[in-house]
This record gives structure tokens, C-alpha cells and sequence, in this order.
């Protein structure tokens, strides 16, 4: 079977409802976003079939830039082709952007209120709980058999405990995927399947093919068209405002961030936060954590934080424009230089792997790298939870083993009662992931409205 490219798969104005829907969900990282698209495309709307979103996500997570996002982008193009892939991509992070710019703001008029401090606060626990249980569903669905839970533990160890870095992970994850798939094929048989809940079967089948041919005709095409919508920015600020300007600088070290960021955002987020700092002196240390924090409660991608860095860079450091203007400006280019390549790595790629979906040379090689994935989003749910509960960590170390752990009298007990609540309301009583984040932002909030 194949899917037309010339043909939309569902209406487009569906579709379009659809993603935006999914945009405003997209709290929690990457997990968490990853879990919203299965259980809307996957289980409730049945577009997709379980083994292609995964075959789609395990090309998402060998490209440099935020996975989620590209993921959004594989299956618009599936969908609805070009447009459809545009638009799922776009309305993906705009609802970030958006948010990010109005918190930026915020940010310099206000940064110290208390009331403001104490929402983020209130809303960090509940992304907790969503990326707690976005790690669960993802590995139900990727952990089908032993092999596979072992190569999860494996990749969260080497994080966790020998920094190994990220890029390392996923070739040794994809080596043992090929390698027990020659001596023990069985293994990739458990859980294979067209969704085996019983549904419906979904519009694009576990063994559909795009009908879209590659060719170098058209990836060179799509090469020419990619890099002048990206770097045309860059060069009309550079043209207009100096290449000496802090938008020329933000243009060029954004864009060369893109090109680097395996393994989600914090694999290059020290990258970023000592240049900004150190380098350019865009923002403080203290500045960036709270960027960071800002980037942790929008939708979108975590890598958006690079917005607020220069935001406040820009606004420093204005030219010719005013401080506003300045800010608008570094904020809008940063994140156009940031996620255009995403649309390009797509569509450049999308039609090969298309190709490979029934090699199973390749198909066993991305397998063995979906499970390593679950080890790695556990890593980060980790990271996350140590620095949400506590309120300072140290580092520990033994021979080869290096791990970052916990201060347990540093605890904070507003946090950890908002997670457990969260928590409650997450998995006991099944509330929308809206919902939740609601309720915790108001109870971050009534901590510093009640007496005493």
C-alpha cells in the first residue's frame, strides 16, 4: 500500500484543528509532547499506525534540533504533504513563541514579584508529573521485550552515571539493535502489530509507503530553497544593522546551535548558557536558570529558552532600535534560525526513510534506538525532578561514576506537596493535562496569598 503525495490523507482544515489542538498540549518536553501526539494521532484519531509513528520518531531522533517538533513535521508531511507539514510544524511552536515573548516581557518589568515566581513554581511540579507519565507511555509502547529494557537501563546509566555523550548512546543503541536482530530476530517480533487494541485500523497503516519518489532533483531543490529561507534573515540584519550588531551575532551562533543539539536541549543548553554568558554577556548565570525555568512551564520545545537569551541580549544591546525593538527582533530571528532547519532536515530526509521503512537492516538498527530514547527521556525526568524537589544537588563521584545527586535537607515542601498532588490528579484521577497545569499554577500562586 502507499499513501498518494498528491492527495491529502484527511481534510486539511481537520488537520489544521487538529495540530493546533496538540499545540497548546505540548508541555513537558519532549516526552511529554511525544505522549500528546501518540494518544491524539495514534489511539483516539487512528491516523497513523503504532510501528510507522515510531519508524517516524526514530528518524526524528538522529537529527540535530527538538524531536518533538521534527515528529509534528514527518507526520504533517504524511498527512497532507508539503503544506500539511508546514503547518504542524509551525503551529507546534508558535504557541511557545508567543508565550515565551509576552514571560520575556514579563520578565524585564516585573522579575521579581513574588506572585510571578510563585505561578512558575506551582506550574514546574505539574510538568513533572506530565513527563512522568509521557516516560511510562512511551516505554509500555518501546519496551516490548527484555532486550529492549535492558538497552533503556544501559542508556540511562551511561547518562546518569559516565556522561557518555548522547550522540554515543544512539550509534551503540543502533549497533546492538543490528547486531541481535542477525543473531536472535525473534526479539523485534514481540509487539509488532497494527495497534492491537482492537480499534479501527488507522488511515496510514503500519506498512504504508509514501508514494513520494526521491530523487536528487528534487532534494536539491528543496537544499536551494531551505538554506536561502534560513539564512536570508541573517543576512538582511547583517546588512541593514552591521555585521558587528548583536542581531548578526545572535543569527550566526543560533544557527550554528541548530546544527548541534543531539539529544535534546540540555545536551547544548551548557553550550549556550557559557557562551551567552561568558562569551557575549548577553544575560547572568542566574538570568539563564530562569530562562530555562520559563522555557520548562510554555508548550512548545525546551530549546525555545533561546529566545529569552536573546531577548534580553537584544534589549541590552539595541543598536540603532529601541530596547523593545531590539528585543523583538533577537527573539523573533533566534527562533526563526532555530527550528527552519527542522522543516529542511524533513523534507530533505522524509522520502529516503519512507524507502528504508521495510529494511530491516535499518528498521532493527532504529529500534534498538527508540529503546535507548526511553532510557535517555527517563534521564532528563531525572534531571528535571532533582531540580523542581530540591533546592540544591551536588556532584558525586567514585572511580568512572559521576552523578549529580540530591541534597535530601534541601527539599522543598511547597514543591513536593504540589507533585504529589499533581501526581494524584495525573494518574489517580486521570484529569486532562490542562487541567492539571491549572490547578497547580493556582495552588503555587495561594502559597503566597494565604496567611502565614
Amino acid at each position: 500500500m502507499t499513501i498518494e503525495a498528491t492527495r491529502d490523507v484527511i481534510p486539511f482544515r481537520q488537520a489544521v484543528r487538529a495540530w493546533f489542538l496538540i499545540s497548546l498540549q505540548t508541555f513537558g518536553g519532549p516526552a511529554g509532547q511525544i505522549a500528546v501526539m501518540q494518544r491524539t494521532l495514534v489511539e483516539e484519531k487512528r491516523w497513523i499506525g503504532q510501528q510507522r509513528f515510531n519508524h517516524a520518531l526514530n528518524y526524528c531522533m538522529l537529527l540535530p534540533g527538538p524531536e518533538a517538533q521534527q515528529l509534528a513535521i514527518y507526520v504533517g508531511w504524511l498527512l497532507n504533504g508539503t503544506r500539511g507539514g508546514l503547518v504542524a510544524g509551525t503551529l507546534f511552536v508558535l504557541p511557545g513563541m508567543l508565550a515565551l515573548l509576552a514571560l520575556s516581557a514579563v520578565y524585564i518589568l516585573w522579575q521579581d514579584t513574588t506572585v510571578v515566581t510563585a505561578l512558575f513554581a506551582g506550574i514546574a511540579p505539574a510538568v513533572l508529573a506530565i513527563v512522568a507519565q509521557a516516560v511510562i507511555r512511551v516505554a509500555r509502547r518501546s519496551l516490548t521485550h527484555p532486550f529492549f529494557v535492558a538497552l533503556a537501563v544501559a542508556a540511562f546509566a551511561a547518562l546518569a552515571l559516565f556522561a557518555v555523550p548522547f550522540p554515543l548512546v544512539v550509534a551503540a543503541a543502533a549497533l546492538a539493535g543490528r547486531l541481535v536482530h542477525r543473531l536472535a530476530p525473534h526479539v523485534f517480533k514481540a509487539g509488532n502489530g497494527h495497534g492491537g487494541d482492537g480499534g479501527p485500523a488507522p488511515l496510514i497503516p503500519d506498512d504504508a509507503l509514501h508514494h513520494a519518489q526521491p530523487s536528487r532533483r528534487s532534494a536539491g531543490r528543496i537544499l536551494a530553497v531551505g538554506l536561502v529561507v534560513w539564512w536570508v534573515p541573517v543576512a538582511a540584519v547583517a546588512l541593514l544593522l552591521g555585521t558587528d550588531s548583536v542581531f548578526t551575532a545572535q543569527g550566526l551562533f543560533f544557527s550554528g546551535t541548530a546544527l548541534v543539539t543531539f539529544g535534546g536541549a540540555y545536551a547544548v543548553l551548557a553550550y549556550v548558557a557559557q557562551r551567552a554568558v561568558e562569551v557575549y554577556g548577553w544575560l547572568t548565570p542566574g538570568e539563564m536558570v530562569r530562562g530555562l525555568a520559563l522555557a520548562e512551564t510554555t508548550p512548545g520545545p525546551l530549546i525555545m529558552v533561546v529566545q529569552f537569551v536573546a531577548f534580553l541580549g537584544a534589549y541590552r544591546d539595541p543598536g540603532a532600535l529601541t530596547p523593545w525593538a531590539g528585543a523583538l527582533l533577537g527573539a523573533l530571528l533566534t527562533t526563526w534560525v532555530t527550528f527552519v532547519p527542522c522543516f529542511l532536515f524533513i523534507f530533505l530526509g522524509a522520502p529516503y526513510v519512507e524507502k528504508l521503512r521495510h529494511n530491516t537492516a535499518i528498521s532493527a538498527a532504529l529500534t534498538g534506538i527508540t529503546a535507548s530514547v526511553v532510557g535517555v527521556i527517563a534521564n532528563l525526568a531525572f534531571y528535571f525532578a532533582e531540580h523542581t524537589l530540591f533546592g540544591r544537588t551536588f556532584t558525586w563521584a567514585w572511580g568512572p561514576f559521576t552523578v549529580q545527586v540530591p541534597e535530601l535537607g534541601k527539599v522543598d515542601p511547597v514543591a513536593l506537596v504540589i507533585t504529589v498532588a499533581a501526581l494524584v490528579m495525573t494518574f489517580a484521577l486521570k484529569w486532562p493535562m490542562l487541567r492539571v497545569l491549572g490547578i497547580c499554577a493556582l495552588l503555587g500562586v495561594g502559597t503566597v496569598l494565604l496567611p502565614g
